[in-house]
């Protein structure tokens, strides 16, 4: 079942690109979690240049990844930055982005624990410099842009201008943002959208994991370590990770939390649905 995702998915292809990174090491038995039958973390995504300026920056991308070790599947689930949740130490529910506002990758996850009642204590975190670099250092992704695409915002951080043209091409780290950052201008909202970014999510897996591209693991490391901060050893990603360059793209599942929209007290809230939720993590082996 393919689902959707939230506004800003820019932050998707950072997502994509340690999902490569770590489904390297899944692959070939680097198994990262404390659960025996799966690995597990959450991927979190800032909007800001930098991911080591974090003070009162919300999380930007929230998704709960989960790789099936018997299985070999991958399922991530996308969970909107306006989900309703209770958040430790405030009064009320809030929007679930608030969290890392308050008290940053910890926080995040707990509050993504509590909400979902399941084993979660890994994180990752990362900012756009990644995003960019990555994409470069696998020699860019081929992809069919559906659209012409125009857009600029001089005041956001960092500064957003888009223009790309319909068509067949290769997008570097620059582009692959522009693309990714786009989103306005498709028939169906963010249905569109969401294909779009899963459409750009199996060509880059499926172009990164080449055989010719093992020789640059080295440039990979040193990306992430610069650009990125975890609570997940990195020792534990890179024992094996030399040794399997076989990801295979069609076991791999998108999702949302399952709800609506609302609004309440004049804000528009994500309320999830507690049934359909648990009848997802289910399906994923979760529960």
């Amino acid at each position: 079942m393919k689902k959707r995702k939230k506004k800003n998915v820019f932050f998707r292809v950072f997502i994509i690109s340690f999902l490569i990174f770590l489904s390297l090491m899944f692959l070939a038995g680097g198994f990262l979690g404390s659960d025996e039958n799966h690995v597990r973390f959450l991927l979190l995504g800032i909007d800001s240049k930098d991911y080591q300026e974090i003070s009162s920056v919300r999380s930007d991308t929230i998704m709960l990844v989960d790789m099936n070790i018997s299985s070999g599947e991958i399922n991530i689930v996308s969970i909107p930055r306006d989900t309703r949740a209770a958040i430790d130490g405030r009064k009320n529910p809030e929007k679930i982005n608030h969290s890392f506002a308050y008290g940053g990758p910890d926080l995040a996850l707990s509050t993504v624990r509590n909400l979902l009642d399941i084993e979660l204590d890994q994180y990752v975190l990362a900012d756009y410099k990644l995003v960019r670099e990555f994409v470069d250092l696998v020699g860019g992704v081929d992809i069919y842009v559906p659209m012409d695409m125009k857009y600029s915002d001089p005041v956001a951080d960092p500064p957003l201008h888009i223009d790309l043209k319909e068509g067949e091409q290769t997008l570097d780290g620059e582009k692959a943002l522009q693309y990714l950052r786009f989103r306005k201008g498709y028939k169906d909202a963010d249905l569109g959208r969401v294909r779009a970014q899963q459409e750009f999510m199996k060509e880059l897996l499926s172009q990164s994991v080449k055989m010719g591209n093992i020789t640059k693991i080295p440039g990979m490391i040193g990306i992430y370590k610069d650009n990125m901060e975890t609570n997940i050893s990195f020792m534990k990603m890179l024992v094996y990770g030399v040794q399997s360059f076989s990801l295979d793209t069609d076991m791999i599942n998108g999702h949302t939390l399952p709800g609506s929209a609302k609004m309440m007290d004049g804000l528009s809230y994500f309320i999830h649905n507690q049934d359909e939720t648990e009848q997802l993590l289910k399906d994923m082996g979760i529960k």
